[in-house]
C-alpha cells in the first residue's frame, strides 16, 4: 500500500512538472503562437477545401449548380492543388507530375455543360480520359458558377488585375471609364499582357476607346448585344460569340452609324487570368498545402 501511495506521488510530481514546463514554452515568444496554429497545419480532404472555399461564396451552397465533382471523392486526402480553365489531358499529365491530385477547373471536363458523359453516348475520349483520372488518383472539382457569385466576380477581376486595369472597376458596374486610346493599342495591350497570340477584330483600328465593357469567356450574345444597346460603350471585349449572334449584329451595327468596336479574345485565355488569380486568393486559406497554376492555355493554332 505504501509502494502505491509512492507511485502515485512520482506520477502527480511528473504531471505537475510537465504542465510547469508546457507553461514555460508557451511564454517563449513564436512557441505559443506555433503551438496555438498547429491545427491549421494539417491533413485537408477534398470536402475541407470545397467547404472553405464555400464559406467565401454568397449563398452557397447553391441548390442547383454544375460545380461539382467530376472525378475522385470527397473523402480523400489532397497532396496538392491545382487551379486551370480546363483540366485538359496535358494539364493532368502535370498535375499527376507534380505529385497533385486535386485540379479545380472552371470549365467542364467531359465536353458538356452538365459534364454528362453521356452526352454522346459510348465516347472514347470521355472514357479514356475518365481512365487517366481515376490511375492518377486525381479528384476534379468545377469551379464555375461560384467563382462568378463571388465578389468581385473572381474571374472577372483576375483578367482586370493581369491586364493592369483594376483600378478602373467599380463594383456592380460592367463599365470600364479609361484614359482615351486607339482600338490598335488596347489591342495590343491585351495581347501583351494576357499573352494571347491573337485576335479577332471588328473595328477602325484607329477609333478612340475610352468607354469598355469587359465580358470574358461566353456570355452568350443576348447578353452581349443588349450590354451595347444599354451602355454604348466604345468597344466590346468578350472570350467568344455565336458568329451569327454578336459579330453580326456588332458588323451592321457600324455600317448604320454605330460606333461601338468588338475584340473577341477566345474564351480559354479570356478567363484563364481569374484561375490565375484563385492561386494568391485560396493559398493563404490552405497553409502546408501547395497551390499552382497550370493553364491550359489556347487550343487553336493560326494559319
Amino acid at each position: 500500500m505504501h509502494h502505491f501511495a509512492e507511485k502515485a506521488s512520482g506520477r502527480r510530481n511528473f504531471l505537475s512538472l510537465l504542465l510547469k514546463t508546457a507553461g514555460a514554452l508557451l511564454s517563449v515568444p513564436g512557441i505559443s503562437l506555433a503551438v496555438s496554429n498547429a491545427h491549421r497545419y494539417r491533413d485537408y480532404t477534398v470536402q475541407d477545401i470545397i467547404d472553405i472555399v464555400l464559406e467565401e461564396i454568397p449563398g452557397a451552397p447553391f441548390k442547383e449548380t454544375v460545380d461539382t465533382l467530376k472525378s475522385g471523392s470527397a473523402g480523400q486526402q489532397v497532396t496538392g492543388i491545382v487551379t486551370t480553365m480546363f483540366p485538359t489531358v496535358s494539364v493532368i499529365a502535370e498535375t499527376a507530375r507534380r505529385r497533385a491530385n486535386f485540379i479545380i477547373a472552371h470549365e467542364p471536363t467531359f465536353y458538356n455543360h452538365l459534364d454528362d458523359p453521356q452526352w454522346v453516348a459510348n465516347n472514347q475520349v470521355v472514357q479514356q480520359k475518365q481512365a487517366l483520372l481515376q490511375r492518377h488518383g486525381i479528384a476534379v472539382w468545377r469551379f464555375h458558377d461560384y467563382w462568378h457569385t463571388h465578389r468581385p466576380d473572381g474571374i472577372g477581376y483576375g483578367v482586370l488585375k493581369k491586364a493592369g486595369w483594376e483600378q478602373y472597376y467599380q463594383p456592380g458596374e460592367r463599365m470600364l471609364q479609361m484614359p482615351p486610346a486607339a482600338l490598335k493599342d488596347i489591342v495590343a495591350h491585351l495581347q501583351r499582357s494576357l499573352g494571347i497570340a491573337h485576335v479577332r477584330v471588328i473595328g477602325d483600328p484607329a477609333q478612340q476607346c475610352a468607354r469598355i465593357v469587359l465580358v470574358p469567356g461566353a456570355a452568350g450574345g443576348k447578353m452581349q448585344v443588349s450590354m451595347v444597346e444599354q451602355a454604348h460603350p466604345d468597344v466590346l471585349i468578350v472570350g467568344e460569340v455565336h458568329e451569327w449572334e454578336t459579330a453580326e449584329y456588332i458588323r451592321d451595327a457600324r455600317a448604320m452609324g454605330a460606333k461601338t468596336a468588338l475584340v473577341v479574345l477566345g474564351h480559354a485565355v479570356s478567363e484563364e487570368p481569374g484561375m490565375e488569380w484563385l492561386v494568391d486568393w485560396l493559398q493563404p486559406k490552405v497553409p502546408g498545402l501547395t497551390v499552382a497554376h497550370i493553364p491550359s492555355g489556347d487550343p487553336f493554332t493560326w494559319h
